[in-house]
């Protein structure tokens, strides 16, 4: 099952077709002698990183005894990372992704409901494995020379339903959940995309995300099937955006919405200043039209789309393409629609009476995509709906259909709160706030209170007093939709993934709250 390096070869061994890694086996067949992915301006080629990926797998074998079963990757959008990703893949083994900044409680808690028998880190993560207490657990650091054990000969192959990666997303007990992704899923999710994208070697793509958040293999495998390069992009680029895009030739960009406010600030958003993109994917979070149209105006030669899936079903599951002809009423609460589902899925919305025959309600998907089911079985209790003699994964995200199955973010169903009897949806409060003259964005949370929730609302822009801007709101929200404080911020708190962290929001609420309760 040898892989011909060379650009004259663009077949993947037939045991390995269908299989993650074989899509970095098809990058390695057309572009040998290219970049597959360029860390702080060193670039690796693909037989490079081949050759790096089978002597790691050799070493985890050597270090194990044997093939282990999970390997885990201690790193954060590193050469040794991407390159302890394929080991793990080369040898068949579930990957599961680390970041060395998690609190150790958290990795550990990881490493132990995830069984693995190895970890392949890298130099930040080979610093902090220490402090994670879990000295049984054989550690390779990859960028350690020389390595123990002879390389593996040639990648393994997998059966589809073997388990490609686990990713682990923050549970509701406060213990993360495990979602296991297969190859089959993969292999399904990349197939639509091979069909909707026209990724090409010459292609460079962007790498916001951590190898923790599911989009960072869309960026990586994207990428390598098409024989293209990935460059992760350092806090620092965005001090001078246009200039580092422009410097390593980017073509395709993909984040979550957030990273447009931090180019916005960092005066990146002159028109015409990306005009070198040719596609602008976003995902992760609710993209603001606003938002998407000031970006678009910045890479004016680039297809803006906007994406959406959670990790259970591998990634994605919709995307809308930025168009002037989208009618207006389709930007529900100033938010740019998801798009149609992918063709080779199926979709429904759940009522909140279990009916499923509406235009809005709960999205639950099913088909090739969807997950089996959480690492621990326990979690999957109201995680699925069974109709039609089907089983449908609940996304816990409500939604709105047209007719020609185009589909509009509603928000989260728990997004939906009780105020002084009042439901309200905090999507509509903040589309509120953001409306009001000097506001760039506003997130609003609801922190429980005496039967009830008292509304916050934190916004960016241009500062000025709460009793002002509740003043201001309360022409177009009833009283009970006015939150009790506006609190101006120069920039949303962001976790690891440049998404808002609304639990540092909620957390900052309940000190403002009770701190005015004590005074009052």
């Amino acid at each position: 099952m040898t892989v011909q390096v060379s650009q004259s070869t663009a077949a993947v061994p037939a045991p390995l077709v269908g299989s993650l890694h074989g899509l970095f086996l098809r990058g390695l067949a057309l572009s040998a002698d290219r970049e597959c992915f360029r860390v702080d301006g060193r670039g690796t080629t693909y037989a490079e990183a081949h050759r790096a990926a089978l002597a790691l797998a050799g070493a985890v074998t050597e270090v194990c005894g044997g093939i282990p079963r999970t390997v885990a990757v201690l790193g954060s959008k590193s050469g040794e990372a991407y390159t302890g990703l394929l080991a793990a893949l080369y040898l068949g083994a579930r990957a599961v992704p680390l970041h060395p900044d998690f609190p150790a409680a958290r990795n550990r808690a990881v490493l132990e409901a995830a069984e693995v028998d190895a970890v392949i880190a890298d130099a930040r993560g080979a610093a902090a494995y220490g402090a994670i207490g879990t000295s049984d657990i054989p550690l390779v650091a990859a960028g350690q020379l020389p390595l123990p054990g002879l390389p593996l000969d040639e990648p393994r192959a997998v059966d589809p339903e073997d388990t490609a990666y686990i990713l682990f997303t923050s549970g509701s007990t406060g213990r993360p959940k495990g979602v296991p992704t297969t190859h089959r899923a993969a292999d399904s999710y990349f197939r639509t995309l091979r069909g909707r994208y026209d990724f090409q070697p010459g292609d460079a793509f962007t790498q916001t995300f951590d190898l923790t958040f599911d989009c960072a293999m869309f960026d990586l495998f994207c990428a390598w099937g098409a024989g293209a390069r990935v460059v992760p992009l350092p806090m620092r680029a965005y001090r001078a955006l246009p200039d580092f895009l422009a410097e390593e030739r980017i073509t395709v960009w993909f984040s979550t919405p957030g990273a447009i406010a931090l180019a916005r600030r960092s005066g990146a958003l002159a028109p015409g200043a990306l005009e070198g993109l040719r596609w602008s994917l976003f995902a992760g979070e609710p993209l603001h039209r606003h938002d998407a149209e000031d970006w678009q105006a910045a890479a004016p030669h680039s297809t803006v789309e906007n994406l959406y899936g959670p990790t259970e079903l591998t990634i994605t599951v919709t995307a809308h393409r930025l168009s002037p002809a989208t009618p207006e009423e389709r930007y529900v609460n100033g938010v740019v629609p998801i798009g149609p589902v992918h063709a080779s899925l199926d979709h429904l919305l759940l009522g909140p009476d279990g009916s499923t025959g509406g235009d809005e309600g709960e999205l639950c998907v099913t088909g090739p995509q969807m997950f089996d089911g959480y690492l621990d079985p326990a979690e999957n209790e109201g995680r699925f709906h069974e109709h039609a003699g089907q089983r449908w994964y609940r996304t816990g995200d409500r939604v709105r259909r047209w007719p020609d199955g185009e589909i509009g973010y509603l928000g989260r169903a728990d997004d939906q709160v009780q105020v002084q009897g009042w439901r309200v949806e905090l999507s509509e409060v903040s589309h509120a706030v953001r409306a009001l003259d000097g506001v760039e964005d506003a997130v609003t949370v609801a922190v429980p209170a005496a039967r009830s929730h008292e509304l916050v609302a934190f916004y960016t822009g241009r500062p000025t007093t709460s009793a002002l801007l509740a003043k201001e709101l309360t022409a177009g929200l009833p009283k009970a939709m006015v939150p009790r404080l506006l609190v101006h911020l120069a920039e949303f708190p962001m976790n690891a993934n440049r998404k808002i962290d609304r639990s540092a929001l909620r957390a900052r609420a309940l000190t403002l709250l009770d701190s005015g309760r004590a005074r009052s």
